[in-house]
C-alpha cells in the first residue's frame, strides 16, 4: 500500500548492480533499465494526489452530526407495544451523532433542519417554499447511531459513532434545542438506546440528508 504525498525511489544498489554490464550483459540492463522506469511512474501515479479543476485536493475524513430528514404526513414510535411519540405532518429526523461532535454540530442541525424550505406555498404554487416552522408543522426526533455504520466485509462497525454514556446526554441538549429554539410541544422524540419500531408516511417522498459540516469543507485544496 503507497501512502498518499510520500516519496519512493530504487535502490541505489539496484541501479549499480544493473548498470554492470559485464554482470547482465547490454540486452539485459537495457530490459531492466525500462522495467525500472516503469515502476518509478506506476509510483508516481499511486502517490499523486487527486486534481479538482486544476486544483490538488486530499480529502479529510467526514467528522459531522448527521440528520436524515423526511417530510412526513405523519410519523410515531412505539416501544415494548406503546406508543411514545405521535405526529401528524412535518419532519422525521433521525440523528446520527459522531464521536467528534460538539454544540456547534448540534446548533448546526438544528438551525438547518428547522429553517429547511422542504414544503410547498399553496399560495403561490413554488414546490420548496415554507420550513416546518412556518406551516407550524411537527418534528419528531430520532436518535440512530447506525447512520456512522461502515461495513468490514460484510459486517457493520459503528466504532466511529459517539459511545452511549456521551451520547444521551448530547441528544437530550439537541432535543432540547429545537424545542428552545420552535416549541416544546411541537417536538417529540424517541426512547433513547430503545429498540423502536419507527412508523412513517413519507410524503412525496422527500428524504435528505443533513451533515453539519458541508462537503466544501471536507476537502483541502494544495498548491498544484
Amino acid at each position: 500500500m503507497f501512502s498518499t504525498g510520500a516519496e519512493y525511489t530504487i535502490s541505489p544498489s539496484l541501479y549499480s548492480s544493473v548498470g554492470n554490464s559485464a554482470l547482465f550483459g547490454d540486452h539485459t540492463v537495457k530490459k531492466w533499465r525500462i522495467k525500472i522506469k516503469k515502476m518509478q511512474l506506476q509510483l508516481v501515479s499511486a502517490c499523486r494526489v487527486p486534481r479538482v479543476g486544476g486544483v490538488r485536493v486530499r480529502r479529510k475524513a467526514v467528522t459531522a452530526m448527521r440528520a436524515v430528514v423526511q417530510r412526513v404526513a405523519s410519523a410515531s414510535v412505539e416501544v415494548e407495544g406503546r406508543m411514545v411519540s405521535e405526529i401528524g405532518p412535518g419532519l422525521l429526523v433521525l440523528v446520527g451523532i459522531h464521536d467528534s461532535d460538539s454544540d456547534a454540530d448540534a446548533d448546526y442541525i438544528c438551525r438547518k433542519v428547522l429553517n429547511m424550505r422542504l414544503f410547498p406555498n399553496e399560495n403561490t404554487g413554488k414546490a420548496w417554499d415554507h420550513s416546518v416552522m412556518h406551516k407550524n408543522y411537527q418534528v419528531l426526533l430520532v436518535s440512530q447511531f447506525t447512520l456512522y455504520g461502515f461495513l468490514k466485509g460484510n459486517k457493520p462497525d459503528f466504532h466511529v459513532a459517539m459511545g452511549p454514556q456521551r451520547a444521551k446526554p448530547f441528544y437530550a441538549s439537541l432535543v432540547d434545542r429545537f424545542r428552545n429554539a420552535y416549541s416544546s410541544d411541537a417536538v417529540k422524540d424517541g426512547v433513547f438506546g430503545a429498540m423502536m419500531k419507527v412508523n412513517l408516511v413519507n410524503d412525496g417522498p422527500v428524504t435528505m440528508q443533513l451533515d453539519s459540516q458541508s462537503p466544501k469543507n471536507t476537502v483541502d485544496a494544495v498548491e498544484s
